[in-house]
């Protein structure tokens, strides 16, 4: 096992509270996916007020840390400045520069992310009362978070290993982007063909189309609830982005059924509030509520076929939705809806198209979630200090 020296976070980091005097106007917010990035190219504008004066200044290299937690990132994130040589932040962030003779930087941002400082975060933090969701995180207490640090050789042989798993994440993203590109490339120019050399059809007429119900207030009452029927809402929809559901994580009782509606497996589910038009098949009999339709195809036509037809009909559907704070389509605009009438083996042919295509991106998948999971492994043991990492001999 390598040797580790405890150190506080100021004892290897200095803290960056210098103000906006030299007017930049390159205002960053926080991803947890993308790291600081400037709002113009995050947000296609810029959040933040006129006056940047009191913003931080960063220079490359720096970070900055957000006291606000979200899903999957329950302490907050701290991210480094990379993509730009000089941005300012929100006095809310924390901001801080590792000092390289003590740490190496990239060792710090996997020390983070790794998740071996939320339990201490979270002993020095309160949730704020005026502000929801953003943590009570005092400077102070910041700095005296202490880290276990290997020499910095030992820190650099780890960012080495960790570095190249994430290339290879990096490397499986792009694979799987680029195939499905030509995916729904293949799949667009095989729907575009049908739709231009065949007879068309509108969906209620090879479908029975229907909405959802959950008549049930309010409706998180605990007593429709707790039984063996699925219920999914239009999250799970969207989540599943055309594919199965399998799961969901509400079940109706007898009662909840009573108000609800159940529909079977091979249902084409469509959402047509807020969200419009996202598409999934049931991989098994389940409840919605009225914020998603049904459709179910007669045995001439195939589910994921209809499924197909409906996706390439998204942008025409949400050109429908009423530009309103709460955009929805009704069951008069899904029911006309054109489908190309053609024999149920030229459905069947591009449906094995299009499953072709996904086991290729299933498998792709499988190793990214392989790749993730030794990683997430990896940084737990060599940033907790368990084993260390040789350097090759000579």
């Amino acid at each position: 096992m390598p040797e580790v020296t405890q150190v506080k976070l100021r004892d290897v980091a200095s803290r960056v509270a210098i103000r906006n005097t030299v007017g930049s106007t390159n205002v960053l917010t926080i991803s947890a996916s993308h790291g600081l990035v400037s709002q113009e190219d995050f947000f296609n504008r810029r959040v933040a007020g006129a006056d940047l004066s009191q913003y931080y200044l960063l220079r490359a290299g720096d970070f900055a840390y957000n006291k606000s937690y979200s899903a999957g990132w329950p302490v907050g994130v701290a991210r480094r400045l990379e993509r730009y040589e000089e941005g300012v932040v929100s006095p809310l962030y924390i901001c801080f520069r590792p000092d390289p003779t003590r740490v190496d930087p990239s060792y710090l941002q996997y020390y983070f992310d790794s998740g071996l400082l939320n339990e201490a975060i979270l002993w020095i933090a309160k949730e704020g009362v005026r502000n929801h969701g953003l943590l009570n995180v005092g400077v102070e207490d910041f700095f005296d978070l202490s880290l276990d640090l290997p020499n910095l050789a030992e820190q650099q042989r780890i960012v080495e290993v960790l570095d190249g798993l994430s290339e290879a994440e990096r490397l499986i993203r792009a694979s799987i982007a680029k195939l499905n590109i030509v995916k729904a490339g293949v799949i667009g120019n095989e729907l575009d063909r049908l739709y231009s050399g065949r007879d068309r059809v509108a969906l209620g007429d090879i479908a029975v189309v229907e909405r959802g119900r959950f008549s049930a207030r309010p409706r998180n009452d605990p007593s429709y609830f707790g039984g063996l029927y699925p219920f999914i809402q239009t999250g799970d929809v969207v989540s599943a982005r055309g594919g199965l559901i399998r799961e969901a994580s509400q079940w109706l009782n007898d009662a909840g059924l009573a108000v609800s509606r159940l529909f079977p497996a091979g249902t084409v589910a469509v959402t047509i509030a807020a969200n419009i038009g996202d598409t999934a098949i049931l991989g098994a009999d389940m409840c919605f509520p009225d914020s998603v339709v049904g459709v179910v195809a007669r045995p001439t036509f195939v589910p994921r076929f209809v499924e197909l037809c409906l996706r390439r009909a998204k942008p025409q559907l949400e050109a429908q939705a009423p530009q309103s704070a709460q955009r929805n389509i009704n069951l008069q605009v899904l029911r006309p809806l054109e489908i190309p009438e053609v024999p149920y083996d030229v459905q069947t042919s591009l449906v094995k198209i299009w499953s072709a295509y996904g086991g290729e991106v299933g498998v792709m998948e499988e190793e990214l979630a392989k790749l993730r999971r030794l990683k997430r492994g990896l940084v737990g043991d060599l940033l907790s200090g368990r084993p260390s990492v040789r350097a090759p001999s000579a």
